[in-house]
């Protein structure tokens, strides 16, 4: 699967991604819900639409960060 853009919701939302070093939907999904809504930037409105993004495309946000990490929790 290429490499798909995290969709744009808000400056604040892209602006908290992007400092987190998050670019694409295959990196938000190594990531669990949790992690990214505490995130400075991040609300509700932005987290509906990249879990949105991400299921249209077969993804999700991860369980937990090490399961994003591929280490056994």
């Amino acid at each position: 699967m290429p490499d798909l853009d995290v969709p744009h919701v808000s400056a604040p939302a892209d602006r908290a991604l992007q400092e987190a070093g998050i670019r694409t939907l295959q990196e938000l999904s190594r990531h669990p819900a949790t992690a990214i809504a505490a995130l400075h930037g991040v609300g509700p409105t932005a987290m509906k639409a990249w879990a949105d993004a991400l299921a249209r495309h077969g993804l999700e946000f991860a369980e937990t960060e090490a399961d994003a990490e591929g280490h056994p929790s």
